[in-house]
């Protein structure tokens, strides 16, 4: 199998396994609890905040733990409720998109900020939504679909100045491009533990101490009493992991992934009729989303699995659906061009080889299909 959807998932690195052994098994206590299996538990825990602090730029008590991404984001978008007018950008995350459509169901409180053909947020647009009195605004760092990276840094500085609450979904920038809480200006920013080879089911909201988080689960002390249940400490545990790797690795696994990303493009635009999406802007050194004119990306996609090769067509929470991609159609392009869209996203392990397997491959279902 070639595996090219790593903004799916990543696999597990084998060194976050082995860190997380030891919880699974022998050091199996409650962190609530008092005797030494549990405070070995929660030793853990800090250290694994520490160790995802570190990698992000903030200080480890700014650190919330949680499930995921997706808990994440609906844990800030339940913050913002305390707001009555907020912004999310055209291009964000179902997990940011369907939540904000749940808390602000009058259209008058929620503004869709509008993206160019590249899907990049222009001053002008951030400018309207600042002069509507936008109180919360949400911004994704990097587009986990196209890879398009957001300068969100000069525009945190714009709406703080009009005491307005920011938030990034930094989930697929993470071990990608260097993502710093404490540059960015944010007041909120949503990370994930399975998008650097950790664990599913681990994740952070990292924020502001002055801001006050409105938990989604209630009914214990867990996470500063921010969120409540028993911390899954071995997941916990190989995210800290995983951060710890990501930072120490950062340069050499982005300078890998640039340079197959810039093989992989140079052999598309060999193929007639294919467009990569967003070329022009700046993006994740991993990401490539192209279409080919008059091919279905599903259809694709299924035809690249025959071959043992795995792709995406859009983002994983989204897909199931005969829909196109809203990302793109919030771009600007057609309803035929976004059901054309297919995502590699690359990861550590890819190699130069497997680009051109599958380029051939690719190259063999157009040439049959055509």
């Amino acid at each position: 199998m070639i595996y090219l959807d790593h903004n799916a998932t990543t696999p597990i690195d084998e060194r976050v396994l082995e860190a997380m052994q030891p919880y699974l098994s022998t050091f199996y206590g409650n962190p609530s609890s008092l005797y030494r299996l549990g405070r070995i538990a929660r030793s853990a825990i800090e250290v694994a905040r520490e160790q995802v602090a570190e990698l992000v730029d903030a200080q480890d008590s700014q650190i919330l733990f949680t499930s995921g991404g997706t808990e994440a984001n609906n844990l800030a978008l339940s913050t913002a409720r305390q707001f009555s007018r907020i912004s999310i950008a055209a291009t964000e995350h179902p997990s940011i998109m369907a939540p904000a459509q749940h808390y602000f169901q009058d259209n008058h409180k929620l503004e869709i900020i509008p993206v160019d053909s590249d899907g990049i947020i222009n001053a002008d647009n951030m400018q309207q939504s600042i002069d509507q009195g936008s109180q919360f605004v949400s911004i994704m760092l990097a587009n986990n679909e196209t890879g398009v990276i957001q300068n969100i840094a000069p525009y945190t500085q714009q709406l703080r100045a009009k005491n307005c609450v920011v938030h990034t979904d930094a989930v697929q920038a993470l071990g990608k491009i260097p993502v710093s809480f404490k540059t960015l200006g944010v007041h909120l920013m949503t990370i994930s533990g399975h998008k650097i080879y950790g664990p599913k089911g681990s994740g952070a909201l990292i924020y502001t101490k002055d801001l006050p988080i409105k938990p989604l689960l209630i009914g214990g002390a867990q996470e500063f009493g921010l969120r409540a249940g028993t911390e899954n400490v071995a997941a916990i545990v190989g995210f800290g992991k995983a951060a710890e790797l990501a930072r120490v690795e950062l340069a050499q696994r982005s300078a890998h992934l640039l340079k197959l990303r810039q093989l992989l493009e140079h052999e598309l635009n060999s193929i007639p009729g294919a467009r990569v999406f967003a070329q022009q802007a700046q993006r994740l050194p991993n990401t490539v989303q192209f279409g080919i004119t008059g091919m279905d990306g599903e259809m694709l996609l299924m035809k690249l699995d025959q071959k043992a090769v795995a792709v995406s067509s859009g983002s994983a929470c989204a897909s199931g659906g005969l829909e196109p991609s809203p990302v793109l159609i919030a771009m600007g392009f057609n309803t035929a061009e976004a059901k054309s869209a297919v995502r590699i996203s690359l990861g550590k392990s890819n190699t130069e080889q497997e680009i051109i397997q599958f380029i051939t491959h690719l190259k063999n279902i157009v040439l049959t299909n055509y």
